[in-house]
This record gives C-alpha cells, structure tokens and sequence, in this order.
C-alpha cells in the first residue's frame, strides 16, 4: 500500500496535477513492485515554502509503504519524482527533499481494519 504525498510552493492547476498523479502512480508501483491499484498520491500546491533560505520552486514529498522501500529502491524512487517535477512544474532537483517511510502493517489502517 504505497502512498506518496507532495507539497510545493509551485501553483499546481487541474491538468498538471492529473499528470503528476499519473506520472507518480505509475512510477511508484513500477519501482516498488507493487499493483498500481494499491498506489494512492496526493499533491498540495501553493504551500508557502522556503528551501535554503530562498521561496525558489521547491518540493517535499513522504513516500509510506508497507514492504517494499529500501536502499536500492529508494534511490530509484528519488531519481524518478525529482525527473516527473523537474519536468511538469521545473523544480530543481536539488530544491527536493523526500522521506521515505516502512510501516509495520498493524500501523496502517484500511477498510476499517489494518493490515
């Protein structure tokens, strides 16, 4: 169950957000190995954000799942979002930060239950 979740400084309309959910959905699923049916991403723009002292285009993204992160994944994953938000909203990759998060199943709450 990967969950990705950015927030950038950047203005993020309806069609560049579709996109990015797209480009990320797949990239993720792709990369960790996991059914893209299980993928869920969220995108906050406009989120006042300074990065190195300067309100620059700049992100910052969590990336939760259960299984699957891992140095040789990690890096893969990094490399990908930095390409999908240099690309749609020309943010540096050197102004990106991501987190990388793997949770036990009992910490992950679905359908009224956990995992």
């Amino acid at each position: 169950m990967p969950q990705l979740s950015i927030s950038t400084n950047v203005p993020v309309d309806a069609i560049v957000a579709a996109d990015i959910l797209k480009d990320c959905s797949r990239a993720l699923a792709k990369i960790i190995g996991k059914p893209e049916s299980y993928v869920m991403v969220s995108i906050n723009g406009c989120v006042p954000t300074s990065f190195a002292g300067s309100e620059e285009p700049a992100a910052y993204g969590e990336i939760m799942s259960i299984g699957g992160l891992g140095p040789g994944v990690n890096g893969k994953l990094s490399a990908a979002l930095a390409e999908i938000l240099e690309t749609k909203l020309s943010i540096s990759s050197s102004r990106f930060y991501v987190k990388f998060d793997d949770v036990q199943g009992y910490n992950l709450g679905f359908n009224g239950s956990t995992f």
